[in-house]
């Protein structure tokens, strides 16, 4: 899933304050479950903006909305109604959805009101932890699930580096050493082999350091 943080209250503020009708525009997908940007989110956030708006004397007229998804166009015709009615909207989505909303309705101003921050999964409730950078060239065959760049702090494609102590990283002694756990569960997988192979020189190309990436289906594509 996609990880936001929603941004400081007054930030969004500076963004809205010389519009007359902001929409506040949830995402009730992947920034949902991290409970930041769903429509229950993105109603908080217009009652908080109402709230400063009075407080500043500003008459700013602000209302909230909600899809599914803001990076499909199937599911904003439900809210049509209420992005005509906007003159700015601030979207609570991952990055994604602002820039998709903002190519899609091209004379609206669209504001983001979250920080996208990373790929993670859900530790448990409340917590949710780095997992993927979608690096586009996945080794986690290798390396028994676990994977070293999105948890190694160096990316290292061998490892562990001489930095690493009783299993934790340098860089933090809380953080497990992301080699040691590869180590480990290769181990108790009976496959130990694997960590003799060296992995080679990452192709950082199929990542963002090649450029925007685009991947077409092009049996389904139309």
């Amino acid at each position: 899933m996609i990880v936001g943080q929603q941004k400081p209250l007054e930030e969004i503020w500076d963004m809205i304050k010389g519009h007359s009708r902001v929409l506040v525009f949830g995402c009730n997908t992947c920034v949902a479950v991290c409970q930041q940007g769903g429509n229950k989110e993105a109603e908080i956030i217009a009652s908080l903006l109402r709230m400063k708006a009075t407080q500043e004397g500003v008459s700013i007229e602000i209302k909230n909305d909600g899809i599914e998804r803001q990076c499909e166009h199937e599911f904003f015709e439900s809210a049509e109604k209420s992005l005509q009615w906007a003159d700015a909207v601030v979207s609570t989505a991952c990055g994604i959805g602002v820039q998709f909303l903002a190519e899609k309705y091209t004379a609206l101003p669209v504001y983001p009101g979250l920080n996208t921050t990373f790929l993670g999964a859900v530790e448990k409730f409340g917590i949710y932890t780095e997992r993927c950078q979608a690096c586009g060239q996945c080794i986690l065959g290798l390396t028994a699930g676990i994977c070293p760049i999105a948890r190694c702090a160096k990316r290292l494609m061998n490892g562990p580096c001489g930095g690493s102590t009783k299993g934790k990283c340098e860089i933090n002694k809380d953080l497990d050493c992301a080699w040691q756990l590869i180590i480990d569960r290769l181990n108790a997988l009976g496959q130990i082999d694997n960590y003799e192979k060296l992995i080679p020189v990452k192709d950082w190309s199929s990542d963002r350091a090649g450029g925007p990436r685009k991947f077409v289906r092009e049996d389904i594509a139309q």
